[in-house]
């Protein structure tokens, strides 16, 4: 089958709520810093009555990295479950418009469009409470056989390891990749995914995973320990191929023969790290799916990370591909 895109991939479809907050506001409400918590309903429209004027925009771990994706002038396809709803045609209209491919049945009669609430505080760290809602009625049955066989690498977001159906879309997607050839990913996302799934996410990575992305506190949660050398050690004998992210530090790339350092791209002013990680991705999948080495690919991510972390919102807002040619990368 011909190469139709450079990356597809399976996650949750949220619109994100953004606003500014106090470390105060955080204990009020007795929220864990930097952390994503699940909510219901009536937790996160009671969370939204007391935020700050807030930025709405359409995002999900995996759709944001689509999105950086198209930024880079590559070629993106989407599937996640939103419901038949006002959010859910906004969230439509905001994937199509980026030229991804998204076409997956809207939800009809059940829980409303996925919703984040992201409280940043002044140092930068976003704090996410989210209602799933819809996002986690995705089954295998929403899995695109023909999309997932036209794409060079096969996307999955760790958020979604919450929901069995999920998991087992996450298997169909998989065996599908594989038997048309092709490469499967996954980020870990969050320290509390890891913590609530760490068993099945190590078969799950030892047995389908080619490439791994993890910020450095996912990485020594999934290997319960304290020693970043060593939980690399331990993932290189796990995985083909690994990108691990270390914020300022840059991040390190892992394959079966080298690890590699790539430094972070110099930021006037760090605004809101929602979405860092998966601009990232964004960035190091796009290289590696233009064939582009491993040290450019980890260029080309810490590039678009440092665009996205620079303003409030988990999308770029300039134009990854020209960035990247100004950068000479």
């Amino acid at each position: 089958m011909p190469d139709l895109y450079d990356v597809a991939a399976i996650g949750n479809a949220i619109v994100d709520v953004i606003a500014p907050a106090t470390d105060a506001f955080l204990a009020e409400n007795g929220l864990t810093k930097g952390a994503m918590m699940l909510v219901d309903p009536k937790a996160s429209a009671a969370l939204y009555s007391k935020m700050q004027s807030a930025v709405e925009a359409s995002g999900g771990s995996a759709a944001n990295t689509i999105a950086g994706l198209a930024s880079f002038g590559g070629k993106g396809a989407f599937m996640g479950k939103v419901a038949d709803d006002q959010l859910g045609r906004v969230f439509a209209h905001d994937m199509r418009a980026i030229g991804a491919r998204f076409e997956n049945q809207p939800l009809v009669g059940g829980p409303a469009t996925a919703v984040s609430m992201i409280n940043v505080t002044p140092d930068a760290q976003r704090t996410m409470c989210t209602f799933l809602g819809a996002s986690v009625e995705f089954t295998d049955s929403d899995v695109d056989a023909a999309t997932v066989e036209a794409a060079k690498i096969v996307y999955l977001e760790g958020y979604l390891f919450d929901a069995e159906a999920a998991r087992r879309a996450f298997a169909k997607a998989a065996a599908l990749a594989h038997g048309a050839g092709r490469k499967i990913a996954l980020t870990l996302s969050d320290s509390f995914v890891v913590e609530r799934h760490r068993g099945g996410l190590l078969g799950f990575i030892e047995t389908q995973v080619d490439l791994l992305f993890a910020n450095e506190a996912e990485l020594l949660a999934l290997f319960e320990t304290t020693s970043f050398d060593e939980a690399c050690e331990a993932l290189r004998t796990r995985c083909d191929l690994a990108a691990v992210t270390r914020s300022d530090k840059g991040s390190v790339i892992l394959s079966q023969g080298e690890r590699l350092t790539v430094k972070a791209e110099p930021v006037e002013k760090v605004v809101d790290t929602t979405g860092a990680g998966d601009q990232y991705a964004a960035g190091f999948m796009f290289g590696l799916s233009r064939g582009r080495p491993l040290q450019a690919c980890g260029q080309l991510a810490s590039l678009a990370a440092a665009e996205v972390i620079s303003h409030y919102g988990p999308r770029p807002q300039v134009p990854l591909k020209d960035l990247a040619a100004s950068r000479g990368y």
